[in-house]
Parts: C-alpha cells; sequence; structure tokens
C-alpha cells in the first residue's frame, strides 16, 4: 500500500443533502430576524414611544449582536488555518523529498549490464533515497563491453536529491542496485537540455559564426576547459581516464578539451566530432 496520506473527507448523512441543510440554515436566521425585528417593534409600540424606547431598541441590538458572536464561538468551525498548521505537525519540519524540502542537483553515470528489471532497481534505490529523476539518457558502451552476463550500457541520470544527501551515499545506493563505475558530479540547469536538440542549435550557430566554436563545444560537453591546440603537440597525462578529449577541427588546429570528475564517453566524441564538421564546412565550403 501507499504511504502517501490521504484526505479524510468528513462523514457526512446521505439522507440529509448538504444544499438542504444549508438552505434550511438560512431560512431560519431570516425568521430569527423578522421575529427579533418584530419583538422590538412592538415592545417600543407598548411603551408608547416614551423616551426609554430608543434605549431599549438599542439595548435589544446590542444583545443580539453579543448573542451571535457568543453562539459562533460556542458552535463554529476552528479558526483559519488551523487546519492548515495541524496537518503540517503545528510547525514541524515536513517529510524528506516533500515540497518546501530543499533539493540539490546531481548529475550521474553509471555502467549496467542490460537485462531485464535492472533499470527498476535503479530507479527503487533513487526512490528510497528520496530522489526525483528529471532526466535519463542510455547508451551501449560498445562491442568491447559483451560480457557473459549481457551487453552493457552507459546510463546517465539528472536526479534532484535532498541537501543533505551527499555523492558517497548515491554512489553506494547505486552499486548496490548494479551500478557500476558511478560517477556523481554535481548538474547544473542546463544538463536538462535534450543533447540532440541542443546539439542542433549549437551547429546552427557555428554554422552561421565559426569563430563560436570552442563556446559551443564547452557548452555541448559541459567542458570547463578548451582551448585550441595544433597536431603534433603533446598533451600532458592526466590522472583521471578520458578525462581529456582532443577533436580534430581541420588539419592544422585541434580543440583539447578537459572534464575533470567525469570521463568524456564515446557518444560524446560522436557528437563533438559532428559539431566541429559543421563549423569547418561553414568556413572552407565554397559560396
Amino acid at each position: 500500500m501507499s504511504d502517501a496520506p490521504r484526505a479524510i473527507r468528513p462523514r457526512t448523512d446521505p439522507g440529509r443533502p448538504r444544499h438542504a441543510r444549508s438552505w434550511r440554515r438560512e431560512a431560519v436566521e431570516v425568521a430569527a430576524l423578522f421575529l427579533a425585528v418584530g419583538l422590538a417593534h412592538l415592545l417600543a409600540t407598548l411603551l408608547g414611544h416614551t423616551e426609554p424606547g430608543p434605549f431599549v431598541l438599542v439595548g435589544l441590538g446590542a444583545a443580539l449582536v453579543v448573542g451571535s458572536a457568543v453562539h459562533k464561538r460556542l458552535h463554529g468551525g476552528p479558526p483559519p488555518g488551523a487546519g492548515r498548521r495541524g496537518a503540517r505537525g503545528s510547525g514541524g519540519p515536513l517529510p524528506e523529498g516533500g515540497a518546501g524540502t530543499v533539493m540539490s542537483l546531481w548529475r550521474i553515470r553509471m555502467r549496467v549490464v542490460e537485462r531485464p528489471g535492472r533499470l527498476a532497481e535503479v530507479a527503487g534505490a533513487f526512490g528510497r533515497l528520496g530522489c526525483n529523476i528529471l532526466s535519463l539518457h542510455i547508451a551501449p558502451t560498445g562491442s568491447s563491453a559483451i560480457t557473459p552476463a549481457g551487453c552493457d550500457a552507459l546510463d546517465e541520470f539528472v536526479v534532484e536529491a535532498p541537501t543533505g544527501l551527499g555523492p558517497e551515499a548515491l554512489r553506494a545506493a547505486l552499486a548496490a542496485a548494479g551500478g557500476l563505475d558511478v560517477f556523481v558530479v554535481p548538474a547544473r540547469v542546463e544538463d536538462l537540455t535534450d543533447p540532440g536538440v541542443q546539439g542542433l542549435l549549437l551547429a546552427r550557430r557555428v554554422h552561421d559564426d565559426p569563430g563560436q566554436l570552442p563556446q559551443a563545444m564547452g557548452e555541448l560537453l559541459r567542458a570547463p576547459e578548451v582551448e585550441w591546440r595544433r597536431p603534433g603537440e603533446t598533451v600532458a597525462d592526466e590522472s583521471e581516464p578520458n578525462s581529456t578529449m582532443v577533436v580534430s577541427v581541420h588539419p592544422e588546429r585541434a580543440l583539447l578539451l578537459r572534464r575533470p570528475g567525469l570521463p568524456f564517453t564515446p557518444t560524446e566524441a560522436a557528437r563533438a566530432a559532428a559539431l566541429a564538421a559543421a563549423a569547418r564546412d561553414a568556413r572552407y565550403s565554397s559560396s
């Protein structure tokens, strides 16, 4: 059964519709008003419009006002906002991951064995941690990843997680759910953009202005470091494997990209090559 709170509706008498009770209550109130006015007029007439008459009418009016206020206080509902305060536990903290909880964005990439039910196990791990999956991209890791258990795939998530949940807890939970080589890095709102749509927009930009290629390449691959290199220039060895990628633009120039913490994938290399081809065709194509 679901643990989600269910709204509790007040029990009503099926034999008495709500609109009928409302109509009868209004009729009784109107009748009481007519009766009070009639009694006040009768009392004033019996007094013969003498000097105490106005004071008696004022006193009766005040008594009606006081009586109405007392009746409302004794038989009325709870003051405004009481229900909302009670629902939130009198100012207590909201449940983890509920409305009002401060959340953080994480970009998570891991290798998983492609078999039925594996993705459900990973989604269950996110759910138990109070995370909300915002995007998911799945790509094969290549023919070299064929194993006796099946073909590996590269799953990349952007999730919304409670602020108190750190990368270590995410890695441990996903590893227990079958994730391999789990990488967890902070994400940005831009990471929610579909890579295919973003690639088309950036290709249009570099086709109009090939000089925008380094900036566009950095946006496409979320690479913080992009710089021009010439063929033959050595690239320093990085402590993290696959954190550096060289993209050939034309025979005399290439782009060097670095992204510590999140290795580049073959799919990203193909996207980078396509973007470089768009800039190259725009620069060197004949008019």
